[in-house]
């Protein structure tokens, strides 16, 4: 059922999607603030625009589209900010000139075990038996599961292929895991780094978005099957999942998709 409220004070926003999300839970583990990033503290809110990276295309589209909030995965600042000059600024300038905020919502949103990136793709793939993976710290940025039957590496490819915006490029698969993969570990973006966890959990493949050099001979020394489904496109599930979210409590939203192949 959909909220009947169209205007909702944006502190109020913030605060419910800060619940939703447990954004404090990651403050200690992300090199991204989380949350309100730019903008004032309280302004009415009637338009969201959600998107995965907060990128001058981006917050162009969204002021375009008329919203007062633009939620993203990918946020301004990482690790901290000294100046607001060349794309610092280029990219702050036209929020502060249009009185545009931008929320953030990095880790949170990957590690989510409902309305998460990994999640989503979980979704994807009808995993069952469900259980956080990727820890971090005491968080955790991804899932695990298992298929609802045996798959061959090919049929998880075709499987996630129609789900994932790759440009027109097939998924990537490094198969060196066993013929048939029942166990299946998440982290998606830059997930790589999970290869080793994956393989001590006994899975039978780890799908992420991108991969290092390393990860060829990684993966086949620990015998599981890698599937690459690019960066931004295995990550627009948690921003789309949070505008279906925010459109339930009674916000126009909007989804601005540019992916980019990687």
């Amino acid at each position: 059922m959909v909220a009947e409220q169209s205007v909702m004070q944006s502190q109020v926003l913030y605060e419910r999607l800060d619940s939703l999300l447990d954004t404090a839970a990651y403050a200690d583990v992300d090199a991204s603030p989380n949350g309100l990033q730019v903008g004032p503290d309280s302004h009415p809110v009637e338009h969201v625009a959600f998107a995965v990276d907060a990128a001058v295309e981006t917050i162009d589209r969204a002021r375009d589209a008329g919203a007062d909030l633009l939620v993203t995965h990918h946020g301004i600042v990482w690790g901290g900010l000294e100046r607001v000059t060349g794309q610092h600024y280029r990219r702050i300038a036209p929020l502060v000139d249009d009185d545009l905020a931008l929320y953030v919502a990095h880790l949170p949103l990957d590690g989510h075990q409902d309305l998460g990136n990994a999640a989503g793709l979980a979704d994807v793939l009808d995993l069952g038996n469900r259980a956080p993976f990727g820890a971090l710290g005491e968080e955790y940025v991804g899932q695990r599961g298992q298929t609802p039957s045996p798959m061959t590496a090919d049929e998880i490819r075709e499987t996630l292929e129609p789900a994932l915006d790759r440009k027109g490029e097939p998924v990537q698969v490094l198969d060196f895991g066993p013929s048939t993969i029942r166990d299946v570990a998440i982290v998606t973006g830059s997930g790589a780094d999970y290869l080793q966890a994956a393989a001590e959990a006994g899975a039978d493949a780890l799908v992420t978005g991108e991969g290092k050099g390393k990860l060829y001979h990684e993966a086949r020394e620990t015998g599981v099957t890698v599937f690459l489904g690019g960066h931004y496109a295995t990550e627009t599930f948690g921003v789309r999942a949070l505008q279906d979210r925010v459109a339930e409590w009674g916000l126009e939203t909007t989804f601005l998709d540019c992916p980019t192949g990687l």
